[in-house]
């Protein structure tokens, strides 16, 4: 499954209308609304986190597009740099996907990318700065 964090900016034509009801009826794709700003005649704004097959995604993201929808990709995947963590753990209690665990009982700190939707939470909190924001080049295409 691919999962990514897109900012959606509906125009204010048609903030009345099922979008975001039709993403999961015609491309079967999940959704979580991490933030939104959307009233009746003025524009909206969406942060969503979009989850599914993707090429469903990107079907989804096309229609969003040809409804006149803005999509801009949250173009950043993090990273973690193996030669700084010094597995102290302190990244697991805010990753909210799991992406980041505590194994035990080697208490190894394990970094799973694919659980991993770049909310960044992590990277503030790695006292020597192990974990990354990078650009995602493949998102931006979407």
């Amino acid at each position: 499954m691919y999962t990514r964090i897109y900012v959606l900016k509906f125009p204010k034509e048609i903030t009345d209308q099922p979008i975001i009801c039709n993403l999961v009826k015609k491309f079967d794709i999940e959704f979580n609304i991490l933030k939104a700003d959307i009233l009746l005649q003025q524009e909206g704004i969406l942060v969503i986190q979009l989850k599914g097959y993707k090429a469903n995604i990107t079907k989804g993201l096309s229609y969003l597009t040809d409804q006149g929808v803005t999509v801009e990709a949250l173009a950043t995947s993090i990273r973690r740099d193996e030669e700084k963590c010094y597995q102290c753990g302190a990244c697991t209690g805010i990753c909210p996907t799991g992406a980041l665990s505590v194994l035990r009982p080697d208490m190894a700190i394990p970094f799973d990318p694919e659980k991993c939707t770049a909310c960044g939470l992590c990277v503030p909190v790695c006292p020597v700065r192990a974990m990354q924001v990078s650009l995602d080049p493949q998102s931006l295409g979407e």
